[in-house]
């Protein structure tokens, strides 16, 4: 079975006790800033920071810079000024809160090195409230240093638009995996950020607190099917989780390419990053936004297919600007994404004829949208890094 494991950290791989860790962790930060930022100040913006990261859903804002924005502004102290001194807090400091945890939760190294050898894709899910270097650490706590096992993600506010508040965090995950074909399994301690958040992304999950912790996963696995552990964007908060995590993701895929890059096709006949960009851009504004008005609006409108594959020789996409068609997909998407927030149930059901489809509803239609994401974020992914 070709399955993508999504692996909690804390309380699932590592004994953390959060309660008392997280006190002691920022005792430990305030103490070593002191010098720049008055103690009584330093919790006050620590815990702002934290709650701008925790409710972010802007795909085009990662974590840390909705940290920033509520840490550093505030203090009135340049980023540049204070971050060196904090990067050397977590290369000298933050290893001595290691005495702060319980060590490896039991099977920690057992089950990754299990997985591994079956050839899953094994991921880090932990919740991206820390930087790298922090969860480096607490990995290595666990025994499972970065340095020792490949994993193929370790989820950081360095990088990351959500939280696992939010169900976007699951479907960024996978995003930034190419969307890999075949199962998933979400594996955690917390009901809400580790399981129900999983399931509402459309994911499978597994509590290790109900089923026999993380020994028994190779027996539960035997026992679940590859076809019961197959992502399901059917739901409203899994098709949106989708459609936020694309923005998100592209970007940071396209940053290393060369000029060269943009334009190379992987095979003869296959379209190049530029060219995929722009047919996401152009079905975002001159398909999908036309008709999710027309069916807001109007009652069981008619929608003409449209055969959008042509433009990429008619519209000349191979001597577009990539950069430029990816600017124009995420405004076209924030405009999506605005007509999706906060709809009623009602109007998921709102009905349409579609020339291809026949009857439809907008949440059958924003779930081809979802699919469509998936099939050339994973074509992106491919390519790139086929290059």
């Amino acid at each position: 079975m070709n399955l993508t494991l999504l692996l909690d950290l804390d309380d699932t791989l590592l004994d953390t006790r959060m309660q008392t860790f997280i006190p002691a962790y920022f005792q430990a930060l305030s103490d070593y800033l002191a010098g720049q930022v008055p103690p009584e100040k330093m919790l006050q913006y620590l815990m702002a920071g934290t709650r701008q990261m925790l409710k972010n859903i802007d795909p085009t804002r990662t974590l840390r810079e909705a940290f920033d924005s509520a840490f550093f502004e505030p203090l009135g102290i340049p980023r540049q000024t204070l971050q060196p001194l904090i990067d050397r807090f977590y290369e000298e400091c933050f290893p001595s809160l290691q005495n702060q945890t319980g060590g490896p939760r039991p099977g920690a190294s057992e089950i990754v090195r299990w997985a591994l050898a079956q050839g899953y894709t094994v991921a880090i899910a932990t919740n991206p409230l820390f930087p790298l270097r922090a969860i480096e650490h607490r990995l290595t706590w666990a025994g499972l240093s970065p340095r020792s096992f490949p994993f193929a993600l370790i989820s950081s506010y360095e990088t990351f638009h959500f939280t696992k508040a939010h169900p976007a965090y699951y479907a960024e995950c996978l995003a930034r995996l190419g969307w890999p074909e075949g199962p998933a399994l979400m594996v955690g301690d917390d009901e809400e950020g580790d399981i129900r958040m999983a399931q509402q992304a459309g994911l499978a999950a597994y509590p290790i607190y109900a089923d026999g912790g993380l020994n028994a996963l190779p027996t539960w696995l035997e026992h679940h099917p590859a076809e019961q552990l197959q992502p399901k964007i059917e739901s409203t908060s899994a098709i949106q989780a989708v459609l936020r995590s694309t923005p998100a993701v592209l970007p940071d895929f396209v940053q290393p390419l060369t000029s060269q890059d943009w334009s190379r096709s992987p095979f003869a006949g296959e379209w190049s990053v530029t060219e995929i960009l722009c047919h996401l851009r152009d079905v975002e504004t001159d398909v999908n936004l036309p008709r999710l008005r027309l069916i807001l609006t109007d009652d069981n409108p008619f929608l003409p297919g449209q055969v959008t594959d042509v433009w990429a020789l008619e519209r000349d996409y191979a001597h577009q600007d990539g950069r430029a068609a990816l600017e124009g997909f995420i405004s076209a998407r924030l405009q999506t994404l605005g007509l999706l927030a906060d709809l009623p149930a009602e109007s998921w059901l709102r009905t349409a004829r579609h020339a291809i489809f026949g009857p439809t509803t907008l949440q059958e239609l924003t779930g081809f949208m979802a699919e469509h994401d998936r099939i050339h974020v994973r074509q992106i992914y491919q390519t790139i890094w086929g290059l």
